[in-house]
């Protein structure tokens, strides 16, 4: 049975929800969730796939963002634990309206984070429908993953968040 871990933050706020809403969408016995503080990274290779969430941070370069940004540590640990066999996905949480041109940027500093450490990733998410002027997390049409704006387009995520992950399980083979 493959198994899944999807790991979150921040804490509190739209992603955590939306962390949920996404564990929500797979059979409990395939999937752990924990916020990426908590998750003892010993424990990545009982796992097929990770999925991330995020939002976007707001740095140009992801060692610009604060000295404590969780995510910047647990890659760093990913890379010092050295080879893995797992395969990522990630959604990003962004605004179309206050960011147009910054939008769900973080997706690709979690891409170029993954090709950095030599991890697969799948979940690749279609452009259209969008409104948003740039995006350093999309590329040929695809975001690498799933784009959220949770707070002018809620009514989008439910159905958005069903698809997407239909479309992991597919990649997978579950």
């Amino acid at each position: 049975m493959k198994k899944i871990i999807l790991l979150y933050w921040g804490m509190g706020g739209n992603v955590e929800r939306t962390a949920h809403k996404v564990y929500n969408m797979f059979d409990p016995l395939t999937i752990d969730i924990s916020d990426v503080v908590s998750f003892d990274i010993n424990n990545i290779e009982n796992y097929d796939l990770m999925i991330l969430g995020h939002s976007t941070i707001g740095a140009e370069d992801w060692q610009e963002a604060k000295a404590d940004n969780e995510w910047n540590a647990f890659f760093r640990r990913i890379e010092e634990k050295g080879s893995t066999n797992i395969i990522a996905a990630s959604f990003g949480l962004g605004d179309q309206v206050l960011y147009p041109d910054h939008f769900v940027d973080s997706l690709g500093i979690y891409n170029m984070e993954m090709e950095t450490l030599g991890i697969k990733t799948i979940g690749r998410w279609p452009t259209e429908g969008y409104k948003y002027t740039d995006s350093d997390g999309e590329k040929d049409g695809k975001f690498y993953g799933l784009a959220l704006d949770v707070d002018n387009e809620p009514e989008l995520s439910e159905k958005r968040i069903s698809q997407w992950t239909d479309e992991l399980k597919k990649e997978l083979g579950i």
